[in-house]
């Protein structure tokens, strides 16, 4: 049962691909907050997805963080969220990032729930 305080976490290991130089946000060798956010977003998909019904799904469909700290290439990103509320269909998250030094980002994320096919029926070219 979908329920506020489910928690989850994602590990990665920061690579040339994930560097703002590398994806264009910036030119400097270091994790991207696109990059980031993209973790954040998994880490609550990945979270919820065991509670939903078949045919169900989450999409982003807003992002309020801050990326306070760089990441070189080679140190491990650790995101983590909770869920922490549940409006009929919105959910909204809590979300950081950590690196071995400490936070590096941090902020809300919400999600919406839909049906699959519904969504892909209005979205004719999925």
């Amino acid at each position: 049962m979908l329920k506020t305080g489910i928690k989850n976490s994602i590990e990665q290991k920061v690579t040339e691909e994930l560097t703002a130089s590398h994806i264009g946000s910036g030119t400097v060798r270091v994790f991207s907050t696109p990059m980031m956010i993209a973790q954040m977003e998994k880490t609550c998909r990945t979270c919820v997805k065991p509670y939903l019904e078949e045919g169900q799904e989450t999409v982003g469909t807003h992002v309020n963080v801050s990326h306070i700290s760089s990441t070189p290439v080679g140190m491990n990103v650790r995101c983590e969220c909770e869920l922490v509320e549940i409006d009929r269909r919105k959910l909204t998250f809590k979300v950081a990032a950590y690196n071995a030094k400490g936070l590096i980002g941090e902020g809300l994320h919400e999600r919406f729930i839909i049906d699959v096919e519904r969504f892909k029926s209005k979205n004719e070219d999925m």
